[in-house]
């Protein structure tokens, strides 16, 4: 209990977002603020998220958790050679 507030803990969750990836855990690699984690969505693609070490405890994110990769974004870029 914080500042007289329970906690509460949700066993499923609805998002807004079109783009949800499930993936697991590759790797972590910390740095002093934030740490860069590495999601395998499939054996070739890999996302990397830059979150703040903090959201890595609140998360228990380890080599190997499942998870899911969110990405929420208003623009697409087209690119070419």
């Amino acid at each position: 209990m914080r500042n007289g507030l329970k906690k509460e803990r949700h066993t499923s969750m609805e998002i807004s977002a079109r783009n949800v990836l499930q993936g697991v855990v590759k790797s972590i690699v910390h740095g002093a603020v934030n740490s860069e984690v590495t999601i395998e969505v499939t054996g070739e693609v890999e996302i990397v998220s830059i979150i703040t070490k903090d959201s890595v405890e609140k998360l228990n994110l380890s080599q190997g958790k499942k998870v899911y990769a969110v990405v929420k974004a208003s623009d697409v870029m087209v690119a070419i050679d």
